[in-house]
């Protein structure tokens, strides 16, 4: 079944982008996904189709938007472990480990968080079209811990409109290069496509969104620092671009970090290991905790050890 949502647009939406617009009144929607509707005819302004994502609104618009129901998935299920700490009806809680991509993309058609839901669950939204059921927020693929992912589009709606409202408590440990000075901070500075690097994220004025990110310190190395990490916004690349932006970049991040890593590991140092939210369609809120993977664990008892001999 398609959805159909039809708004009229208000005076003080005035010379705002189309997309940038639509994502922040339609959370349940990503930029890319709206993107893609746009440019596949799915939006009329006033009765005529529009293709253009970067139109400038004037105000008094009325938008129609086509999202047509779910095709055949061109991802396929694979019989992939899941370590699930949760599952009912409308929602799953997964403990993604390091080296798995979320969703299907070029390059990673195969092995990815998507394929192995299709294979263990029987429903998946389909809010984010066909290569990304399900799945309300991400992590990157070198970064571990707790997704929660919609079965249906209701709780689907529901945990985007969390999200966006930041009442879902995302909390992260990181260890990044040098000693951390203050025991705690506050990172507000926004975040956008990196001026000459299309591929990476930049702290930017330019094309940016809002972001934030608190952090404190849990424990000091010679080198590093121990940091619990908490968003406040979920942008793409965060916590690695604030990171790096305070000077302090995560730990064998291969796009914000230092050329040649100190440890042998693929990807940064970044664990999902807190997530809490309400419950979609019960209220009740649920909380759910992953330990450290074991590369990480390993990484700070080397660290502890040469702290204790004086190295």
């Amino acid at each position: 079944m398609s959805d159909i949502f039809a708004i009229e647009v208000p005076p003080e939406a005035s010379g705002k982008r189309l997309d940038a617009w639509l994502a922040a009144r339609l959370p349940e929607l990503s930029r890319s996904r709206l993107q893609q509707l746009i440019s596949e005819g799915e939006l009329s302004l006033d009765g005529k189709s529009c293709l253009k994502a970067n139109y400038r609104l004037r105000g008094g618009e009325k938008i129609r938007l086509h999202i047509p129901p779910p095709t055949q998935l061109e991802a396929v299920p694979e019989p992939i472990p899941l370590d699930i700490l949760y599952e009912d009806d409308y929602i799953i809680v997964v403990n993604k480990p390091r080296g798995m991509v979320v969703h299907p993309a070029p390059g990673s058609r195969q092995g990815t968080l998507v394929n192995a839901l299709l294979y263990n669950c029987t429903n998946l939204s389909g809010i984010n079209g066909i290569l990304r059921p399900g799945i309300v927020h991400r992590l990157d693929k070198d970064t571990s811990g707790l997704l929660v992912v919609a079965k249906t589009d209701t709780a689907h709606r529901d945990l985007a409109a969390q999200i966006k409202a930041r009442t879902v408590e995302r909390v992260y440990q990181a260890l990044v290069h040098g000693v951390v000075s203050s025991p705690r901070g506050r990172i507000e500075a926004p975040i956008g496509r990196h001026p000459v690097d299309r591929k990476r994220m930049a702290v930017t004025l330019k094309n940016s969104r809002p972001a934030c990110t608190h952090y404190q310190v849990l424990e000091r190395f010679n080198k590093y620092t121990l940091l619990k990490v908490k968003l406040e916004t979920g942008r793409t690349h965060q916590i690695r671009v604030h990171m790096a932006y305070l000077g302090h970049p995560l730990v064998g991040d291969p796009k914000y970090g230092p050329r040649r890593c100190p440890f042998a590991i693929d990807g940064q140092l970044l664990h999902a290991g807190y997530l809490a939210f309400r419950h979609p369609l019960r209220g009740e809120r649920l909380v759910f905790t992953s330990p450290l993977p074991p590369i990480f664990t390993a990484i700070l008892e080397q660290l502890r050890r040469e702290e204790e001999r004086g190295g």
